[in-house]
């Protein structure tokens, strides 16, 4: 499968697991990527540690201390993301109901690596991902897709 392909796949199922949380309103990897790099975005990771051991968005923190801490982010634009932005989507419909915004970040790491974003690990900047299964195995040529 090609990137186009794989880059429209990705767009596909994010499409259809926005039914689920239609109310949602969502962000374009392009979009967040601009506000990243304008330094207003913070970006809240929903997976699990070891999904996010493998790598995450720059600066992101985990859900769990977002809600611990969420007060202090008044002033950022909050972007929820996971695989494909299924769980993501999940959580910025039950921060609306507290009054929370969370934008879902359209396609999560898989959209946002198509539209040329960075990942770090530990170590610095990564070109691995960790896509939950094979199914969302639509990673571009040139990373390395952990499951």
């Amino acid at each position: 499968m090609s990137d186009a392909e794989k880059k429209k796949r990705v767009e596909e199922l994010y499409r259809g697991y926005k039914r689920d949380f239609s109310q949602v309103e969502d962000i374009t990897p392009e979009e967040a990527i601009r506000l990243y790099r304008e330094g207003k975005a913070l970006f809240i990771d929903v997976r699990e540690k070891r999904e996010q051991a493998v790598s995450m968005l720059p600066g992101a923190i985990s859900e769990e201390d977002f809600l611990k801490l969420y007060q202090l982010y008044n002033n950022k634009i909050l972007i929820g993301y996971c695989t494909i932005s299924y769980r993501s989507g999940k959580l910025a419909e039950r921060l609306a109901r507290k009054g929370i915004r969370l934008f879902n970040l359209q396609g999560g790491l898989l959209g946002w690596v198509h539209a040329g974003g960075p990942l770090v690990d530990r170590e610095g900047p990564s070109r691995r991902i960790h896509v939950y299964g094979p199914k969302w195995n639509l990673a571009p040529d040139g990373y390395e897709a952990v499951w």
